[in-house]
């Protein structure tokens, strides 16, 4: 269904999310619509939050409601942070809060074996589980109440939602630092390794590719009016001379919504990116133009965003451009002029890395120390099972000879040197010292 400005930049706004939301151009002339036609709205970016699925279908369900969309629209930004919105749950269709439990089970049935994977991966490795860490990853929803979607489900929905991408581009910054004293630590334990011919050349083809990295075109300030007519000369293919900024907002608003989101203005700084960076270079780092494309655009938003949403307005673009900073001529300081670290953070990095070997290393002798022990009682077992088993066919041998001596031997009555005397016609035999008598035979005298 179409949207119109007003829902979209509510929309916006209730979780710092739509950050190319789904809706129409602001002057749109519904008396020219054809009613059986419909928009196809663009796909929103990724938050990188870890609950990003759950909160887009839950606001996508909510904004089905006509109830919960109509307050939407008459929604400020305060009334949302304070959990006024929230409360509208109560008026919503049956129908759309059946749905809203349905996600709420399966959200809480993620979690849970997402926190057991968790918990069976650090209790394999020996590690300490940290409990409350864990339970943090609950803090977006009720959990105490796992069947339904309730006033508090959303509520803290939106809470987490706006805490985490305020803290999402902070994230990403730590990540980054992580990545660069990691590569320098690598470097230098490479040049430790070697010898000290093949560690000078090392060195030289290093500073080769840091002055072969740094020498670039100017770099524009991002935001600038020089930055901005670069691209509408080189991008667009626009007479420098004619650029005007409503124009060029219209042209690179590629949704249309009235607004520069992350992504529209992470675009318009290729440009300058393309100056310092190329993937087929040795000394161009990829991971690096990402980092600078995530400064840029944080420069535009503290600049330009004031109502820090996350958004540019055209108001709010157009107001930038009357602003003496629009006509900056200063080249953007990249990052081979500004290191996202300094020598004290790497020595306490490597010092970490350190620690974390040394705890792996003694982990690792202390396994194969078990190890040797549980081998040493494997072959204990083995030798005791081993006499045990010769133990039982020693009594079984002996067994077997006490039952053949007795089957020779049948009794004691039987003197020793005399054999037992059989009466013919009679099996039993007789005792020693007795007479047999004659036994006449019929026919003979």
């Amino acid at each position: 269904m179409v949207r119109g400005k007003a829902l979209a930049q509510c929309g916006l706004v209730l979780l710092s999310l739509w950050l190319c939301i789904q809706s129409v151009p602001i002057s749109v002339d519904k008396t020219k619509e054809k009613p059986q036609e419909e928009l196809e709205p663009p796909q929103s970016a990724d938050t990188g939050l870890h609950y990003d699925r759950y909160l887009r279908e839950v606001i996508e369900y909510l904004e089905k409601d006509p109830h919960f969309r109509e307050m939407l629209k008459n929604a400020n930004m305060d009334d949302i942070k304070l959990g006024k919105l929230s409360k509208e749950l109560d008026f919503v269709h049956h129908n759309f809060r059946t749905k809203l439990d349905e996600l709420k089970r399966e959200e809480m049935n993620r979690l849970r074996m997402l926190i057991k994977a968790k918990h069976d991966i650090k209790a394999g490795n020996g590690r300490a589980v940290d409990h409350q860490a864990l339970l943090k990853q609950f803090e977006h929803l009720n959990h105490l109440n796992p069947d339904t979607f309730e006033v508090e489900d959303l509520d803290r929905l939106i809470k987490s939602a706006t805490k985490d991408l305020e803290n999402f581009d902070k994230g990403r910054h730590d990540e980054f630092k992580r990545y660069e004293m990691k590569k320098e630590h690598e470097r230098r334990e490479r040049l430790k390794s070697m010898n000290e011919e093949d560690r000078k050349k090392e060195e030289q083809h290093y500073e080769e590719l840091k002055k072969k990295h740094a020498n670039h075109p100017k770099v524009n300030h991002p935001g600038s009016e020089d930055q901005l007519k670069e691209v509408w000369q080189e991008t667009d293919g626009l007479d420098p001379d004619d650029f005007d900024p409503k124009t060029f907002f219209k042209i690179h608003d590629s949704n249309g919504d009235g607004f520069f989101d992350e992504s529209e203005l992470e675009a318009l700084f290729t440009k300058e990116l393309e100056k310092v960076y190329n993937s087929e270079n040795e000394e161009d780092d990829m991971v690096e133009m990402e980092e600078e494309r995530l400064r840029m655009r944080e420069h535009v938003m503290n600049e330009v965003d004031t109502n820090k949403d996350r958004l540019v307005s055209l108001n709010e673009f157009m107001e930038a451009t009357r602003k003496e900073d629009f006509m900056e001529k200063d080249e953007w300081e990249t990052l081979d002029q500004n290191p996202p670290y300094t020598e004290e953070e790497l020595r306490e990095f490597e010092q970490q890395l350190a620690n974390e070997e040394n705890d792996i290393n003694q982990k690792s002798a202390d396994l194969q120390k078990r190890r040797e022990e549980l081998e040493r009682k494997e072959e204990e077992l083995n030798a005791q099972k081993l006499g045990l088993q010769q133990a039982v066919e020693e009594m079984e041998r002996l067994k077997a000879q006490s039952a053949n001596a007795e089957v020779k031997q049948p009794g004691a009555a039987v003197a020793e040197g005399e054999s037992a005397r059989v009466v013919p016609g009679n099996s039993q035999p007789q005792p020693p010292g007795h007479q047999q008598q004659d036994v006449p035979v019929p026919g003979h005298s």
